[in-house]
């Protein structure tokens, strides 16, 4: 019932948004060149993903890859009018059926982000909170774990592992190496465990880092230039340890748009998020951005 009332209240709202011309107005600044639409989703359905990719294909928007933004960012090319670039975080094995065919299908450019270790061992670590409740491991929700030193939630989550077994969530190595060979798809790093990067030690901020793009180049043969920050969460160290691994393009979760002056820094562009199981109206409001500026909330 609650999820229900959720669906439908989030439809409402954002209808209501969508008659008083705020989706209209962000419009015109997309296609006036303000700014680049950039947005992200985690695992979404094919339905909405598809209503996304339409409605973008029906308003004629051009679609950028990161080596698109990387020119835009230094110069190479101008700021463009009337484009996006849509990025996924974490390597959902929802990813594979549910974007891939579609991308491939409208030749939409799409960059996901892939923390190995999920794909190595099949599931995403704030997974273990809810069956860690049901076993009366642990009491404390996600965003708890999540402001926890790592190690603190590293030792939780082994706890939990010890007595809970969950099916896979995340793509196989197969599955990312077989993506990765597809025209419309760029495979970018998000660590090797997807943790809370502020709650890492320097040392483990570097291994979660470079390990992860080293082990990403084997299993694909590429060589990764773009990163996406997990949870959003990062600082002047991190931008400073993907800048010595090489790295040209890192995402953040800032709730803002992509504009000519934002682009410049590379390191830090910001992304809109469009979450799951919710109405095509509101998927419409969040992949321009107009809920989190409406409502000042992700």
């Amino acid at each position: 019932m609650k999820n229900i009332i959720r669906y439908y209240g989030g439809w409402l709202l954002a209808n209501i948004f969508i008659a008083l011309g705020f989706t209209y107005r962000v419009k015109q600044r997309i296609k006036k060149g303000e700014m680049i639409l950039s947005f992200f989703f985690h695992d979404p359905s094919r339905d909405t993903f598809h209503y996304c990719i339409s409605w973008l294909k029906k308003n004629g928007l051009t679609f950028l890859d990161q080596n698109d933004i990387l020119a835009v960012s230094t110069g190479k090319k101008p700021f463009p009018k009337n484009a996006v670039v849509i990025t996924f975080d974490d390597g959902w094995k929802g990813n594979v059926e549910a974007v891939i065919p579609i991308a491939e299908t409208f030749r939409v450019p799409v960059t996901i982000f892939i923390s190995t270790e999920p794909v190595e061992n099949g599931v995403f670590w704030w997974s273990y909170i809810w069956p860690g409740q049901q076993k009366k491991i642990i009491t404390n929700p996600v965003e708890y774990f999540k402001n926890l030193p790592n190690e603190e939630r590293l030792a939780v989550i082994k706890q939990i592992k010890e007595e809970v077994t969950l099916q896979r969530e995340a793509m196989t190595v197969s599955q990312l190496q077989a993506i990765s060979k597809q025209d419309m798809v760029t495979i970018g790093g998000h660590t090797i465990s997807h943790p809370i990067l502020s709650q890492c030690s320097e040392e483990q901020a570097f291994v979660e880092l470079s390990e992860s793009k080293q082990t990403i180049e084997k299993w694909i043969g590429k060589q990764i230039n773009s990163f996406a920050y997990p949870n959003g969460s990062y600082g002047t160290r991190e931008v400073e340890i993907l800048r010595k691994l090489n790295y040209d393009i890192a995402y953040t979760t800032q709730q803002v748009p992509l504009t000519k002056e934002r682009i410049k820094n590379t390191l830090e562009l910001p992304r809109f998020i469009v979450i799951e199981k919710i109405s095509n109206a509101e998927a419409l409001c969040r992949m321009l951005g107009v809920w989190q500026s409406v409502l000042r909330q992700p």
